[in-house]
This record gives structure tokens, C-alpha cells and sequence, in this order.
């Protein structure tokens, strides 16, 4: 059976629900009881509501699952009103606190980084880390039951003669930021969303909010009607689209909605991963941008933090490999297995051959030569970003009010 991937918003963890979006409707066709049998076995009663459109009952699953906002919940159906749960936690950030010699380390956890259907990562993660003891680095792992196996921290490997790929040593790689508070007041909340997804925030009358994506001729101009009392004659002038801010279970009648519970997914999401008008724009023009709505939004961000978990694969398993040898496409491909495609191994190789990489050399037959270890290599890629970071200067404000003006070509 077609496995389905949910996302956790606020008010899902707070009513213990899980609401039937659009994509779920055949996964659960029918009202009345269900059983949710969770990756430890343990079985949650909970009660299927097509007409609320919720599954409700879900507040010890979540809370056994150990779950929070943004994490992901893989349900697979196995018979009528019987469904196989599993939980995927969301990227926490690692806690560097300083270690004695005479503490002893504290057991490693698993946490996931990236997932979709099909794969995804994790990593061992101690809950202190020292310099001297760098998190263990991600791995691939199917989303069916398997025996866990430990993951050892990396060791210095002599650089072997000939080009074998043997496993890929464990390295440390940053976590992932985790999302923090989200303002309480609609005003800091849509400030927060338009100075991380590029919007310019202003206000085109009390109470109703103006989003401009100034983007030359991809721009756009949106009116956020704060409150029903805002909405006064002439409020949407001037706007490309429209919408008054309501709570999840209120209707307005001739107006879009942006739910309350929907902008305050949007902007977790914004958090962990870039988004932009132009990846908005769609919601906007769609109608109301309520959760159903931000879950596309958060497939987008999934797809994102996919790739990114792809290309550390791949950088991981090349690690395995001594510099100035030639990297077999068909091994390294048997190495990663299914979780990363030829079509985006390709591409991740093609990246790591041009600059600021210049990692690989494209040799005849489809292999690459391995240039410098990858350790070496991103070494010189962070020097070369920080050298670049220091000297861009911040823009003053006449300067930044300039860069707004679209270019005429």
C-alpha cells in the first residue's frame, strides 16, 4: 500500500489530531474507529471524522513518539481501519557544553535529519559534544524495520594505494537550525515571515498589512487584512491579491483566507528552510492559504532538506575515498543504494567539478578523478566563503532602498 507523509503543525500536537488534507482523503475513505499501530507495536485507538475532516485520538502517539512541530508522521495503510505509524523527528541542533576527561560520554540518539518516502537520513548525535569528539555524521536508513547498527565516530584512515571505495568513514556535519518561538502577535509574526522569504513589510491602511515582492516584473503586491474590522472600503487597492487573517475554522464569505494556524506554519517552515514570493505566489493566487495549503508548502521545504540530505550522502561516501583517484560511477552508485537516484547523483557530481568545488575532474567513460580529499576540499570551500564573507559590506540604507528599484533591460 502507498505509504503517506503528514506533517506536524501546532494545533495537530495541541488537539492531538490529524487533519484529513486533500491528499489523505483516500487513505482514510471511511468514518468510524481505526486502529494506529505505532514502529514499537503498541496500538492507538483513534476515531476517524470524514465530516470535521480530523482523525482525532492522537495525543499518546504523539506524546510516545516524542513529536513536535514540523516533525513527520509516515502512515502506511494494512487493512480497513488498520494503519502502520511511524514518527520522524525533525533536526535538533547539537549542545556543545565543555567535557572533563573524567566524564564519561553520554549514550549517542538517533535523530533524523531529512526524509521522504522512500529514504531517509539520521544521525548519531550525543547530547554533549567537545571539540576533541565531533557529532557522528549522517547516514542513510530505509523507512522499514531494520536492526539498528551502531555508528562509530570517525577515525584517521591511511590513504590506500589503490582507488577502493570501502565505507564511509562518519564526519560531523552540521545540524540543521532548530526553529525557535514564534511571535504571538500577527504584526511580528508577518514581519518575521516577509524578512525571511524577502517580502517588504509595510501597512497600506490600519490594520491591513502589505506584502511587496519587489521583484521588477515578477512582482507582486499582497493585502493582509488583520482583522474583520479592517476590512473598509477600498482596502485591497493597489494589491495583485488579497486575504483576511482568520482563525482555521472560520469562514469569510467573497474574501481569501490566511489562517492564523497557516502563518505560523509558514514561517516554521521559512525557518528551516529558504523560501521566496516566487514560491508563494501560487498559494496566494490559489485562494485560501489555510494548513491544506501549507502543506504543500511543506513538501517544498521537505523536497529541500532532501536534496541537501542527498548531496551530504554522497560527500560522505566519497569521503571514503584517498584523493588523486578515479571515482567508478557504477560503485559509488551501489554504495549509496536507493538513496540517492542516477539522475541526481549526476547532477550532485557535475556541482562538485565546477567552482567554488573543484573537487572532481570529468574523466572519458562517465568517471571523475577525485582531486583532494573531501575533507581537504571543504576546508578550502569554507576558507574561501569566509574570505568572501568578510568582505561584504552591509548595504546602507540609500544603498538598500536603490537595490529596490527594478532594472530596466
Amino acid at each position: 500500500m502507498k505509504q503517506m507523509r503528514y506533517i506536524l503543525t501546532r494545533p495537530c500536537l495541541q488537539e492531538g489530531s490529524l487533519r484529513l488534507q486533500k491528499y489523505l482523503e483516500s487513505t482514510f475513505p471511511e468514518s468510524g474507529p481505526a486502529v494506529f499501530v505505532d514502529d514499537r507495536g503498541r496500538e492507538h485507538r483513534v476515531e476517524i471524522d470524514r465530516a470535521a475532516g480530523v482523525v482525532r485520538g492522537l495525543h499518546p502517539l504523539y506524546h510516545d513518539a516524542n513529536l513536535g512541530v514540523n516533525d513527520v508522521l509516515m502512515i502506511t495503510p494494512l487493512e480497513a481501519g488498520r494503519y502502520s505509524v511511524e514518527g520522524i523527528v525533525k533536526p535538533h541542533a547539537p549542545i556543545t557544553t565543555p567535557r572533563s576527561e573524567h566524564q564519561r560520554t553520554p549514550e549517542p540518539r538517533r535523530v533524523v535529519v531529512t526524509a521522504t518516502p522512500h529514504v531517509r537520513e539520521v544521525r548519531m548525535q550525543h547530547a554533549e559534544a567537545s571539540p576533541e569528539r565531533p557529532p557522528v555524521a549522517p547516514r542513510p536508513e530505509a523507512p522499514v524495520r531494520e536492526p539498528l547498527v551502531p555508528v562509530t565516530e570517525a577515525t584517521e584512515r591511511p590513504r590506500a594505494a589503490a582507488p577502493t571505495l570501502a565505507p564511509a568513514p562518519a564526519a560531523p556535519r552540521p545540524a540543521a537550525p532548530t526553529p525557535g518561538p514564534v511571535p504571538e502577535t500577527p504584526e511580528a509574526q508577518l514581519a518575521e515571515l516577509a524578512s525571511l522569504t524577502g517580502y517588504r513589510l509595510s501597512y497600506a491602511a490600519p490594520g491591513v498589512a502589505r506584502l511587496a515582492a519587489e521583484l521588477g516584473e515578477f512582482g507582486y503586491v499582497v493585502h493582509v487584512a488583520l482583522s474583520e474590522a479592517a476590512r473598509r472600503p477600498g482596502w485591497e487597492g493597489g494589491a495583485d491579491h488579497s486575504a483576511v487573517l482568520t482563525p482555521e475554522g472560520q469562514k469569510v464569505a467573497g474574501t481569501p483566507r490566511l489562517t492564523r494556524e497557516a502563518l505560523v506554519a509558514l514561517l516554521e517552515h521559512a525557518r528551516l528552510a529558504p523560501l521566496s514570493p516566487i514560491d508563494l505566489r501560487p498559494y496566494w493566487e490559489a485562494g485560501d492559504l489555510d494548513l491544506d495549503a501549507a502543506a504543500g508548502v511543506s513538501e517544498l521545504v521537505g523536497a529541500h532538506l532532501a536534496q541537501r540530505g542527498a548531496f551530504s550522502f554522497v560527500l560522505l561516501t566519497l569521503a571514503a575515498q584517498p584523493a588523486h583517484s578515479v571515482v567508478a560511477v557504477p560503485r559509488l552508485a551501489e554504495r549509496l543504494g536507493s538513496g540517492v537516484n542516477p539522475a541526481e547523483l549526476r547532477s550532485i557530481l557535475d556541482t562538485l567539478s565546477r567552482a567554488p568545488f573543484l573537487a572532481l575532474t570529468p574523466l572519458p567513460g562517465g568517471q571523475y578523478l577525485l582531486r583532494a580529499g573531501v575533507a581537504e576540499m571543504l576546508r578550502d570551500v569554507a576558507d574561501y566563503a569566509d574570505g568572501v564573507r568578510r568582505r561584504i559590506r552591509p548595504a546602507t540604507p540609500v544603498q538598500a532602498e536603490a537595490s529596490r528599484v527594478p532594472t530596466l533591460v
